[in-house]
């Protein structure tokens, strides 16, 4: 909402239908919400073009839902992106900087609002259950947590059962979040660059799916990994996986739509972010921020059509309570009491400042998919693992795109599970002067402190044109462009400008 601004017609249709859902009663049909977060699952999937992955639950649901083709996490890591999601909020101003498991203890501010929090308040009963992974859990509570189970989602959805409960007059939000595709589970041999299982079971598999098995020579390599036998062999095992979060998504639309409940419910899938790659996963490269997002309104309005409406993750919660009935679309505010958010980085709440988020609801778009004024997004990564500080901050609208690498003169760091990837072991004991995807080992590692991209003739971001004359004014447009969002969402490291 700071940065986003919506054109005047725009702004008169959001009114005009929030305004006749505001005069709705809070129990009122068609107000469930069921909100799906896969885990590192990039755009691999049928509906997005991949024909090799098998994901037809996905792809049956892609086909009665709007499917956007410009979605993007905000940052490429876990605990820090959720936050996102459920805050409205970029991580650089809600304190989410980074993982929150083990020593890393990164946390959100205790000022934050969050969507459970706003949803609760409005009269929706919520629930979570599978990975959660933010902190702290008074900022991010929900009324009910059924428990985490891992990459069982059929187990998820059998302990969110009764919650499906058509008679019930109180409209409900189930936040469900699978651990598939992220790596984990070892490797599938004692081979030294063997491939990682991502989750794929050894022995038994999980209950209720069908473990889809793929060949390493069947799959794509995309253009930002090296077409390698390790990468294929680790494709092979991530592709597995993403089958097997199709499976359990299936099981989840079967479960409501016998529950009685699939029709009076809107219903999202998406990622917390792409594929735990190197080249994805932790970076601002397009495989890292562009994300599976689509969403099924109730009833199946507007089913089967895509969009290229450029959002981005701080734009879902203001969606999500826009679509309650809880949203002032005009001001960005919550409906109902005053809130108030802090006038600086890491400050308090001032008295005067309402509280409002960093993004605005695309709930037009789900309506007109084919409506005009989303072309732009921003991103904001500092940290993933706490040992891992390599702040970068981008804008990206459709044509040009333009990385800044704020801490450019250190090497850039890997995640753990990254580094150990058979994937980029494979191309490093090569040496620096290897290929891994369209850039050296050495130039994957050694960044420049500003990397500015045309997509539009060079969609894998191969070419570096920020140093290049002919493009200085967009450059320094974007850089203006890039400095000004960081002022207007409370962003500590806009001071890098002014002393670096």
């Amino acid at each position: 909402m700071f940065v986003r601004s919506i054109r005047g017609l725009l702004i008169l249709a959001v009114c005009a239908i929030s305004c006749t859902r505001a005069m709705q009663p809070a129990n009122s049909a068609e107000r469930n919400i069921v909100l799906f977060v896969a885990d590192d699952l990039g755009c691999d999937l049928g509906c997005y073009g991949n024909p090799v992955i098998r994901t037809p639950n996905i792809d049956a649901f892609a086909s009665q839902a709007v499917l956007f083709r410009n979605a993007f996490a905000t940052t490429a890591s876990c605990s820090a992106s959720r936050s996102v999601i459920l805050s409205g909020l970029y991580n650089h101003a809600n304190g989410q900087y980074g993982q929150k498991h083990s020593w890393h203890h990164f946390s959100s501010f205790d000022w934050v609002k969050s969507l459970p929090w706003f949803l609760s308040r409005g009269g929706y009963r919520t629930v979570r259950v599978g990975k959660y992974h933010v902190a702290p859990e008074s900022v991010y509570q929900f009324d009910q947590s059924l428990g985490e189970f891992g990459r069982d989602v059929v187990q998820m959805v059998d302990a969110a059962r009764p919650l499906f409960d058509p008679a019930s007059t109180q409209p409900f939000f189930l936040y469900i979040c699978t651990s598939d595709p992220h790596r984990g589970g070892g490797t599938v041999s004692q081979e030294p660059l063997a491939a990682n299982r991502f989750g794929n079971p050894a022995g038994k598999p999980y209950r209720g799916i069908k473990e889809v098995e793929y060949a390493p020579e069947d799959v794509i390599v995309p253009p930002f990994l090296p077409d390698t036998p390790e990468c294929r062999a680790e494709l092979a095992q991530y592709y597995q996986s993403v089958s097997r979060v199709d499976q359990g998504f299936g099981y989840l639309v079967r479960t409501l739509q016998e529950a009685g409940v699939y029709e009076d419910t809107l219903i999202l899938l998406i990622s917390d972010h792409g594929i735990a790659m190197p080249g994805g996963k932790t970076t601002c490269y397009e495989p890292g921020l562009r994300s599976p997002c689509i969403v099924r309104l109730p009833g199946g309005r507007q089913g089967g059509s895509q969009t290229s409406a450029i959002i981005n993750w701080t734009d879902l919660t203001p969606t999500l309570l826009d679509f309650a009935g809880l949203l002032d679309a005009e001001t960005g505010t919550v409906r109902g009491d005053p809130i108030q958010m802090p006038t600086r980085p890491g400050g308090r709440p001032h008295p005067g400042t309402p509280y409002r988020f960093h993004g605005r609801s695309f709930l037009p778009v789900l309506h007109q998919p084919d409506i005009d004024g989303y072309d732009t997004t921003f991103a904001s990564h500092t940290f993933h693992e706490i040992q891992m500080y390599y702040p970068m901050r981008v804008v990206r609208e459709r044509r040009w795109k333009l990385i800044w690498n704020i801490a450019h003169p250190l090497p850039y760091p890997f995640a753990s599970d990254l580094w150990a990837a058979s994937t980029w072991q494979a191309q490093w004991q090569k040496g620096s002067g290897a290929m891994y995807g369209p850039r050296t080992v050495d130039q994957y590692i050694h960044r420049p402190k500003f990397e500015l991209f045309d997509l539009q003739n060079d969609p894998n971001e191969a070419q570096n044109l920020a140093d290049d004359p002919r493009h200085a004014e967009t450059l320094e447009r974007l850089k203006e462009k890039l400095r000004a969002f960081q002022e207007q969402t409370l962003d500590p490291w806009v001071l890098k400008w002014r002393y670096e």
